[in-house]
Order: C-alpha cells, then sequence, then structure tokens
C-alpha cells in the first residue's frame, strides 16, 4: 500500500510539471530500471544501461506526458531526441533537490531477456483538432497578480 501511495505522489509531481512545466529551480531526478519490460527506451541507452538509468527533467526536456500506469518524455542524448516510455512500477527513486525531497522504491518485476521486446503501445504526444503538437508549458506570468 505504501509503494502504490508513494507511487501517486510521483504521478501527481509528473503530472502538474506535464501540465504547468516545472517550477523554476525545480527539477527531477528519475531511476528507473532500464530491465523492466515495459521500459521503451532506445536499444543503445538499454545496452549503455543495463540495469538502471538516471534521467533528469529539468530545463531540455519535451512532450512529457502522463497516464496511470506510466510516464513518456523526449530527452536529448549526443544530439539525438529520444522518446522514453516509464512504468511508474520501473521507478527506483525520484528526488527534487531543489526541495530536499525524495522517494525510494522497490520494483518487483521479471526482467527482458535479450531480443525480448514490449508490446505495449508507446504514449504519444497530445495534439490538437488539426494534429498539431500542443505545448504543456504554461508560463507563469499568467497567473501573477499585475500591479
Amino acid at each position: 500500500m505504501v509503494q502504490v501511495a508513494l507511487g501517486a505522489v510521483v504521478r501527481e509531481a509528473l503530472s502538474v510539471a506535464a501540465n504547468y512545466g516545472l517550477p523554476d529551480l525545480h527539477h527531477f531526478y528519475v531511476t528507473f530500471a532500464t530491465d523492466h519490460p515495459l521500459v521503451q527506451i532506445p536499444d543503445y541507452l538499454r545496452e549503455q544501461y543495463m540495469d538502471e538509468m538516471t534521467i533528469v527533467l529539468q530545463h531540455e526536456f519535451w512532450d512529457l506526458t502522463v497516464d496511470d500506469t506510466r510516464f513518456a518524455v523526449t530527452l536529448c542524448f549526443d544530439d539525438i531526441n529520444e522518446r522514453l516510455v516509464i512504468p511508474f512500477e520501473s521507478i527506483i527513486s525520484f528526488v527534487d533537490p531543489s526541495v530536499k525531497f525524495g522517494l525510494q522504491f522497490s520494483p518487483e518485476y521479471t526482467a527482458l531477456e535479450p531480443g525480448e521486446e514490449d508490446t505495449q503501445a508507446p504514449i504519444t504526444p497530445a495534439v490538437d483538432e488539426n494534429g498539431n503538437p500542443v505545448s504543456n508549458v504554461v508560463t507563469l506570468d499568467t497567473f501573477r497578480k499585475k500591479p
């Protein structure tokens, strides 16, 4: 029950970031198990980070989307944008160092065998009625009181 409740905290924090952006000075470190069967990352990253990987959500991340079981984000690796899909059940730790907040998890799963692939559909970025990407970034100036 505790793991589920703490997972809801992570899901909510990421949902807020997806919908409103990260407030100044905030950033998240997310460590996840790369051998979890539902993790979707490029093969070269899985080979480089065979057990776990830590990503930083701070200034340069795009298309952060969150659903009930996972989140997806686009990050840049060696000047190549890559889409990562990370199920909440694969998360090992979640940290926001700007407020000295961190959570540890003990994921339980059966690892993928070499060459085995996940069959779950990827999360796609939100689009409007014309098929254009919808930005999840809202400037805080919208909510500030004007003198």
